[in-house]
């Protein structure tokens, strides 16, 4: 477009007379002349700062560009045989890092393709940086679509970075001296600095909350775990407090403030289920639910340190080991045990009544251990010896086997052969707490394999965590305004549970299903699923079962389904103190 037509053209905007032309570049135009006071008649050259500065500037936004510095590295490679410049801009519109053919270096130097230009609207007028600073969106501005007549020969295309915080902190452009007319011309420039800009806001949150909690998402399981699309990063109570502009989407509005929410108000989650989102599931079966009903696909990243002092430094060590146990002294001794072998090669054996969460904790062992490999699981109950032998191909990684008390002989047979045949499986194994009872129904030589250490599960009956376990899977279940009533909670505290955890989820399933309100009280809890059976057995743990309890006799009562006077006159014939 020639000098006079492209001011006439800015006139006829100016005037809102329809032309067709972009609207954002409408109203840059606009803001030149309204609010800059720009004259489009003038060739005004680019503006460059000084060399002092230029450096004030590149101090400002020296950890961008060493974390944007590799992948704008890798974009400059895909476009260097077109003659395109790539330019990492800061929040003010200066140019702080720069790739470009240097055989053109004059003339880009000129066209203010270079180290130092300052694209900042008010200076230059409608540009990709000094446009993409106000509106906040990814754009292109294509010759004529330039302000200032110096400019017109010009394309740039221009993506935003945002901050951790979810403010604009820099511009990526990729610009052409001269390029075909035709503005689609540029789609795939456009899609290519977007991908960029996400990728470098993506570096930049695992860089700043490597010591948090980062979940990364994407529509497609594929790209999940190689190029997410957006990520937050969370604190030790489940608030955002990073995140890359690409969450928005996660907001029930997808624009809503992200930064301080809870991540359990947005998505049908709880923070016990991140573990599950960690390296060694198949993408596919990391799915996360939004409150919208929408679905999508995490990727959950550990914390590298957790910044907690003393005690809490130990147990937020443990990751996702640390969501096996509350205030429980002998469950936070089980949990730092598991944390120590999950880093070896030795063969773990667990051992624990039914729903006491032997599978939780073999997949807390195999997410503690090295990353990037598979966890395989099996139930034993009928395996067949064709099942296990299938396994010779699998890849790396833990074998989970499920109630190894219930194995068949031939099964015994084929699992002590791809033992031998596959030592990168690290084998973890359940099994009832009566194995040592049982153990003539398993080979010798398989089971010297597969039980190099023990750990046991208390029953639920016997831990001292009892309401922390209580609220976490009340959580997992209820709207946010329920709550327990305190009679639910002694009636649940009070019961045997031998279904243990599994049975005490059921449970809460059923009474959030029938509540009628936000409190949920004795009439919404189902009855227990079997009577508690008098403890008339030698073996009773009862000074266990009072540590339990805290020493609350009439909660003991309840768990062994005797009187209270019963259980005193057994406190005394023991010679025991109920002790809290």
């Amino acid at each position: 477009m020639r000098d006079r037509d492209h001011v006439k053209e800015i006139d006829r905007v100016l005037n809102g007379e329809e032309t067709g032309r972009d609207l954002l570049v409408a109203e840059s135009w606009r803001r030149c002349v309204e609010s800059y006071g720009m004259d489009p008649t003038r060739p005004d050259p680019a503006y460059i700062v000084s060399e002092a500065q230029l450096r004030e500037h590149r101090e400002q936004s020296e950890q961008l560009i060493a974390i944007a510095r590799s992948g704008l590295q890798g974009l400059f490679r895909q476009v260097a045989g077109q003659n395109y410049v790539l330019l990492l801009a800061d929040a003010k519109g200066v140019c702080v890092d720069f790739f470009g053919d240097p055989r053109f270096e004059d003339e880009l130097r000129q066209a203010g393709l270079y180290l130092g230009s300052d694209w900042s609207e008010d200076l230059a007028g409608t540009c990709g940086v000094g446009s993409c600073l106000v509106t906040g969106q990814a754009l292109t501005i294509h010759q004529a679509d330039h302000f200032g007549l110096a400019h017109t020969p010009l394309s740039c295309t221009s993506a935003p970075i945002y901050d951790t915080s979810g403010q604009l902190t820099a511009v990526l452009d990729i610009s052409l001296l001269r390029s075909p007319s035709p503005k689609s011309s540029q789609n795939l420039a456009m899609s290519l600095v977007s991908a960029s800009a996400r990728r470098v806001e993506m570096a930049n949150l695992m860089a700043v909350n490597r010591r948090d909690w980062v979940l990364r998402f994407s529509t497609s399981p594929e790209f999940l775990d190689v190029d997410p699309e957006a990520a937050v990063a969370l604190d030790g109570s489940g608030r955002i407090i990073g995140m890359t502009k690409g969450a928005e989407q996660l907001a029930p509005d997808r624009g809503g403030a992200l930064i301080g929410r809870h991540i359990e108000d947005l998505l049908e989650f709880s923070l016990d289920d991140l573990p599950d989102l960690m390296r060694g599931r198949p993408t596919e079966d990391r799915v996360l639910r939004l409150k919208d009903g929408r679905a999508l696909f995490g990727h959950a990243i550990a914390p590298q340190a957790a910044p907690v002092p003393s005690r809490d430094r130990a147990r937020a060590e443990l990751g996702a080991l640390a969501g096996i146990a509350g205030p429980d002294p002998g469950m936070e001794r089980l949990a730092h045990q598991a944390s120590r072998l999950a880093r070896s090669k030795v063969p773990i054996t667990i051992l624990g009544e039914t729903g006491t969460g032997k599978e939780y904790l073999a997949r807390a062992i195999h997410v503690s251990g090295r990353a990037g490999r598979w966890f395989h699981m099996l139930r034993c109950a009928g395996l067949g010896a064709e099942t296990v032998r299938a396994l010779s191909e699998a890849a790396p990684g833990t074998l989970y086997l499920r109630g190894i008390d219930d194995l068949r002989p031939d099964a015994q047979d084929a699992l002590l052969w791809l033992l031998d045949a596959r030592d990168d499986l690290r084998v973890i194994s359940s099994a009832g707490p009566d194995l040592d009872a049982n153990r003539g129904a398993i080979r010798a030589d398989l089971l010297f394999r597969l039980a190099g250490a023990r750990l046991t599960l208390p029953p639920l009956r016997l831990r001292r965590d009892f309401d922390w376990v209580l609220q976490r899977l009340f959580r997992r279940r209820a709207p946010d305004e329920s709550r327990l009533s305190p009679a639910a909670r002694t009636e649940l505290a009070g019961r045997a549970w031998p279904g243990n955890i599994r049975e005490l989820a059921h449970t809460l399933d059923v009474a959030v299903a029938l509540a009628e309100g936000q409190v949920i009280d004795l009439p919404d809890l189902p009855p227990p699923a079997t009577a508690p059976q008098p403890a008339t057995a030698p073996d009773q743990d009862l000074e266990a079962l009072l540590a339990a309890c805290r020493g609350n006799m009439s909660q003991v009562a309840r768990r062994l389904g005797v009187n209270r006077s019963t259980v005193l006159r057994r406190v005394r014939k023991s010679g025991l103190v109920p002790r809290a």
